[in-house]
């Protein structure tokens, strides 16, 4: 039986204009979307992704980007030829969207069952009582924790996952025919990501409604799409059946995005990128368990630089103004070594207490109780010129280099400042040379010095946080989720980058992720953190294989395999 098409896109075109000069964004792209089906767009920031659904939905910025040519044919009307006012009919109601980042699109001063109110109100005849019940009915059906509470509850005070699931329900609201979902699992602890993809397969199943999943992450879509568009520079360079893509893919783009993710069942020397691919120059030396083996008697024979004996971090919280303070403990008496050249990986779902063991490691918040040795030495009550000295020696790879980075800040000055502080340098013209010594190191060019944050990728800024962490000639490096929000490509660069840094300077890493492939990919030792205690410790590789507790199955169980 044929199937019906309820949405086709035919030689469409999006340009944008600046100084009067045309350059088409998106290039003669052609697909449908058929009724009940599930279909996933896939490729790198900037390939057209969101751009193209974004005019599916009319919602391209006026005066920046406009629809040069094609048509798309929504349920038999042309979207491309829709007044504005006809939109807000169809947007909500017939077509629907979950955006990326549910913190930037849901409203922090209302409350979260009054967000969802705002669109039966707008779309629908239901009275305030009728329309109170549903969202709570939408609330269990996205399965919500607690209903009542999520309902009265501002966006700040439920966590990541739960403002998705409420997005969900927003989106789902008004039974739209079809529901974009542009990355609603980017930020995503893995196991939440897993729940957030059975759900919408589950709605998908129980509707009939037709889904388009946007994601850079082949192995994810593979567990839920029927069909794959793969996207590069603004063109659909493959599209075909989910199956199909990953297990006969034609262009190299494809088979780049499924090979550039870490392997679970080998590990190879370097992780193959975007432009390896391109240029079939893929290099498939692995690092043998021998080899491993080896690596690990000579790391594991020196004495330990990092020694974390028993550390507990307790926080007092209040539930309102009168009441009595309840102590938290994020994390609860964690014991473990670091050896010099190692790294260790750190992972578990958000709130586990990884970040905060961090941080009192750091002394940025320090430990209540336990110890804590650098170099033999207790580090918890230093002197400020000693802090100072540990600060230099002890370094941190933040998530979002763009936030830590200063904005009216050349990255060259960026980069010199701290070394001015630790007294790096003689000279301003000696660190400078340093600096672009470094730059060409982590893969920038010497005009990279001279540019702003904001004249850089998301991939290259983290190449700065980088530059500026090693300028310090730091001895322990914690990264703490700093490859989770970057392209898979880009992703592997920037371990390339680590891995090749650590054998050229001797770096010791922490390696802090609730990516477990990736962690895997770059640990030692692997220690796997839930609700503030140490559940599991030991080889990255064996942990994998044999997971001992059943949080740790869980963790690796929810990880996207690939088909």
């Amino acid at each position: 039986m044929a199937k019906e098409t309820l949405l086709d896109v035919v030689n469409l075109s999006i340009s944008t204009f600046k100084q009067e000069n045309e350059t088409k964004i998106i290039k003669s792209i052609s697909y449908c979307l058929n009724k009940n089906e599930i279909v996933a767009i896939v490729g790198e920031s900037g390939s057209g992704k969101s751009v193209s659904s974004l005019a599916i939905m009319g919602l391209l910025p006026k005066n920046v980007l406009t629809i040069s040519s094609g048509s798309i044919t929504f349920d038999g009307k042309d979207l491309t030829q829709t007044s504005n006012k006809d939109f807000q009919e169809i947007r909500g109601k017939t077509i629907s969207m979950i955006f990326q980042e549910p913190m930037s699109s849901l409203n922090p001063s209302m409350r979260c069952g009054k967000q969802v109110e705002e669109i039966l109100m707008q779309h629908s005849s239901l009275s305030s009582k009728e329309i109170k019940a549903q969202v709570l009915e939408l609330f269990e059906k996205v399965k919500l924790p607690n209903p009542n509470r999520i309902y009265k509850s501002y966006p700040h005070e439920i966590s990541g996952g739960q403002k998705q699931r409420v997005m969900i329900a927003m989106a789902i609201a008004c039974k739209p025919q079809l529901l974009i979902a542009d990355e609603p699992t980017t930020a995503l602890d893995v196991t939440v990501q897993k729940e957030i993809l059975l759900l919408l397969k589950q709605i998908q199943e129980e509707t009939g409604m037709t889904i388009l999943f946007i994601s850079h992450d082949l192995s994810l879509v593979s567990e839920l799409a029927d069909k794959v568009l793969v996207m590069y520079k603004g063109e659909i360079v493959e599209q075909n059946d989910t199956y199909s893509i990953f297990k006969r893919s034609k262009h190299s783009y494809t088979k780049a995005l499924i090979g550039a993710r870490p392997s679970a069942e080998f590990r190879l020397r370097q992780l193959p990128t975007i432009s390896d691919f391109m240029a079939d120059d893929v290099d498939k030396s692995l690092i043998s368990k021998r080899d491993r083996e080896e690596h690990h008697k000579d790391l594991y024979a020196k004495q330990p630089l990092l020694e974390v004996i028993d550390v507990e971090k307790t926080y007092l919280s209040k539930t309102g103004l009168f009441s009595k303070e309840i102590p938290f403990k994020a994390v609860n008496g964690v014991s473990f070594k670091v050896f010099p050249g190692e790294t260790i990986g750190l992972v578990g779902e958000s709130g586990c207490g990884k970040s905060t063991l961090g941080n009192a490691i750091l002394q940025l918040d320090k430990a209540t109780s336990g110890i804590i040795k650098f170099k033999g030495k207790a580090i918890t009550n230093l002197t400020k010129s000693e802090l100072r000295q540990l600060r230099k020696d002890i370094q941190m790879i933040f998530q979002d280099p763009f936030a830590s980075l200063n904005p009216r800040l050349t990255v060259g000055n960026a980069i010199m400042e701290p070394m001015k502080v630790h007294g790096i340098g003689n000279s301003d013209t000696e660190r400078k040379e340093k600096v672009m010594i470094i730059l060409d190191k982590v893969g920038l060019d010497n005009a990279s010095f001279y540019k702003y944050p904001h004249e850089f990728s998301g991939g290259q800024r983290q190449r700065v946080g980088i530059a500026r962490t090693i300028a310090l000639e730091p001895e322990l490096i914690v990264c703490d989720e700093s490859v989770s929000a970057l392209d898979i490509s880009v992703q592997a660069q920037v371990l390339n980058l680590l891995n090749d840094l650590k054998s050229q300077f001797g770096f010791t890493y922490i390696f802090i992720s609730h990516d477990l492939a990736v962690v895997k990919y770059m640990a030692d030792q692997l220690i796997v953190m839930n609700r503030g205690k140490i559940e599991e410790i030991g080889d990255a590789d064996k942990i994998y294989e044999s997971p001992k507790q059943a949080y740790t199955k869980k963790l690796i169980h929810a990880i996207p395999k690939g088909l």
